[in-house]
């Protein structure tokens, strides 16, 4: 007998009416998916993003009723990129995290298990973006499994901009074809701060599912782009794949232009 063939990777496109529906839709479907997960193994790993549709993801998982479901001793916290400046910085994706959902856990979340990306003068070797992208690199190895070096990330989530850049990968940007390392430093972004640190590509299509949660007319064009396949280079956001899921969440305005 012929055995099945495995299933390779696939990608979903879900389009809701408007921001907030999508919003709400996407924490409760976060809280389902690391539900889900619970049920099979321990840890998860969740890899978090910053921007306005992001943080407001967080905020409503942190009201929804189903969030204390979660053991949250259990899920690891990582970032998908982070701008390099000082803890505490209002601008840090960590920052805007923490105040939407993971102070709000308490102790359900230990500190141990929130991984942010190394701030300037966190500790004495991190003065430069570079250095903070090799401690965090460091970081994800020791919770990858043997062969990877980085963590098997449950749940990758991904914003994107009006030029399809998504972590802090730009078009054009060196960044960009940076290979071999899960980390990089990012030097004259062109979305202030100049200087950021990213997840490559190389960590982010190691994820078993990436999502990507966009907002708003100004996205509709980039979106239909990286859907019909155009080159990273141009839009990044095409570059995003997960193992098994790559998923794109919408709100109407940005899936205008697209027929996926």
């Amino acid at each position: 007998m012929t055995a099945a063939p495995t299933p390779g990777p696939v990608r979903r496109v879900v389009v809701h009416p408007d921001a907030p529906t999508l919003v709400a839709a996407t924490a409760a479907r976060l809280l389902t998916r690391l539900l889900d997960a619970q049920l099979t193994h321990s840890p998860v790993h969740l890899a978090l993003t910053g921007g306005t549709v992001g943080i407001a993801t967080l905020a409503a998982v942190a009201s929804h009723p189903a969030r204390d479901a979660i053991d949250w001793s259990g899920v690891h916290v990582w970032w998908s990129d982070e701008r390099f400046l000082p803890t505490g910085d209002p601008e840090r994706n960590e920052t805007q995290a923490r105040d939407a959902l993971l102070d709000a856990l308490g102790g359900a979340l230990p500190p141990a298990n929130v991984h942010p990306m190394p701030a300037p003068g966190s500790a004495p070797a991190i003065s430069t973006p570079e250095e903070s992208a090799a401690a965090y690199a460091d970081e994800l190895v020791r919770f990858a499994p043997a062969g990877s070096s980085v963590p098997p990330f449950d749940v990758l989530m991904l914003g994107m901009g009006p030029d399809g850049h998504v972590a802090s990968l730009f078009p054009g940007h060196a960044a960009l074809t940076v290979t071999g390392v899960s980390t990089v430093g990012v030097h004259g972004s062109p979305k202030p701060p100049p200087e950021r640190v990213s997840l490559t590509f190389d960590a982010i299509n190691a994820a078993h599912e990436v999502w990507l949660v966009v907002s708003g007319a100004e996205k509709a064009m980039p979106v239909a782009s990286a859907l019909a396949g155009d080159p990273v280079d141009r839009t990044p956001a095409a570059g995003a794949q997960g193992r098994e899921l790559t998923l794109w969440l919408l709100d109407a305005d940005a899936a205008a232009g697209s027929t996926d």
